[in-house]
């Protein structure tokens, strides 16, 4: 009997995992969880339970199932093949500490917690908590992964320093929002008995599109990553996927539409993101305040966020053409008179 019973389940499609089959006097007692990958069929079709009693469903009733399952985030899906096991305790402390909580969470009390915060479900990690807390996220979602690079020029032809993050997902903010620091100029100034560090471009803007970058990116596409570009003119900063769908370019910057809802909120705990759609108007007014350019929007097969650099704090001074031949004129006396003296 046990037998008949594995070879029923097998055959349905998707395959039924049982949980256990044990015998309790003439009666047997078979254990199968919610499944994860909704609809399940066997070879006379599909069914429901409906008050009590078992259903053949119908053709209009199984276009709704499929459609309804979907409609799925990926963030939402198990991670195949991802455990308990594959989860890295000190990313969930860190976790915690930027959320500004002191609760405490082992390994025994992970999956609790991980359900608590919607990332676990029918016992299984979701993408969204491989995401955030896997020990190895290359293993399960190899494509999480934030590109960055800066440029000698306004071209992306010669490149002098480049880095990959391939990590959790504040590993990857924290690391771009370094990136970019070590690449964009700064100025200090003492203000009474303290030094305070100013940015050519505000880093609160440029924060706010990492954060972006990372929440709204699509993470089923493979092949593809988060790009920061950093140029003497520009920093580029985008993620697959165009404009989120129920956005226009009309109401663009001013409805909140959120790819993946559930990374959304685990970066709203931390304190990284707002939940009110006021991330683009944030990023134009940082920008005005500081007496820059607006940024730039784009939107096609990526969404770019670019932040135009000012000439005056470009990486090399402009020289001007006057000045060019002048400076050419001195170097070529220099080449015929290597003795020649400053005046």
């Amino acid at each position: 009997m046990k037998a008949e019973i594995s070879c029923l389940a097998r055959n349905c499609d998707p395959h039924i995992s049982l949980m256990g089959i044990s015998k309790i006097g003439e009666v047997v007692a078979i254990e199968v969880p919610e499944g994860a990958e909704k609809p399940y069929s066997c070879s006379s079709g599909y069914f429901r339970r409906l008050d009590g009693m078992t259903q053949k469903m119908t053709q209009k009733e199984v276009r709704l199932m499929f459609r309804t399952a979907a409609d799925t985030l990926f963030e939402s899906l198990p991670c195949p093949g991802f455990t308990f096991g594959d989860i890295r305790l000190s990313k969930v402390q860190a976790f915690l500490k930027e959320a500004g909580t002191a609760l405490k969470v082992t390994h025994a009390n992970m999956p609790a917690f991980l359900s608590s915060l919607g990332i676990c479900r029918y016992g299984a990690v979701t993408n969204a908590g491989a995401l955030l807390f896997a020990s190895d996220i290359n293993k399960f979602i190899p494509q999480s992964e934030i590109i960055m690079g800066a440029f000698k020029g306004t071209e992306r032809t010669y490149i002098y320093d480049r880095k990959d993050s391939r990590a959790d997902l504040l590993t990857q903010f924290n690391e771009a929002i370094e990136f970019i620091q070590k690449h964009i100029n700064v100025c200090s100034e003492i203000r009474g008995l303290d030094r305070f560090d100013i940015y050519e471009l505000p880093l609160d803007a440029l924060r706010e599109a990492v954060v972006n970058a990372i929440v709204h990116r699509d993470y089923s596409m493979r092949g593809t990553s988060v790009y920061i570009s950093v140029y003497d003119d520009r920093v580029d900063i985008s993620n697959p996927r165009g404009l989120l769908p129920g956005l226009t370019p009309g109401s663009f910057g001013k409805e909140s539409v959120r790819r993946n809802p559930v990374i959304a909120d685990l970066f709203h705990r931390m304190g990284k993101v707002e939940r009110m759609g006021t991330g683009i108007r944030r990023m134009k007014d940082l920008m005005r305040a500081a007496g820059l350019e607006a940024p730039e929007f784009t939107s096609d097969s990526f969404f770019h966020a670019i932040f135009h650099r000012s000439p005056e704090f470009s990486l090399k001074e402009v020289v001007a053409p006057a000045a060019q031949k002048t400076t050419q004129k001195i170097i070529e006396y220099l080449r015929a008179n290597p003795q020649a003296s400053r005046e």
